[in-house]
């Protein structure tokens, strides 16, 4: 992705966030706040995540 195209993307970014009514970005980031974290992913990081994914695989 050149610097041009990255500008461009943020440009794109900012101008969609700054659309939104503040209402609503309040509302989608308190959404965000409640989703439940999965413990062993957010305290021992990928590991956990990685053998998920191998046994997922061969079920």
């Amino acid at each position: 992705m050149s610097g041009n195209d990255y500008v461009k993307f943020m440009t794109q970014e900012i101008v969609k966030y700054m659309d939104t009514p503040q209402e609503e970005r309040k509302k989608r980031k308190s959404g965000r706040k409640h989703e439940p974290d999965d413990v062993s992913d957010q305290w021992l990081g990928l590991i956990p995540f990685a053998f998920r994914l191998l046994i997922k695989r061969k079920k």
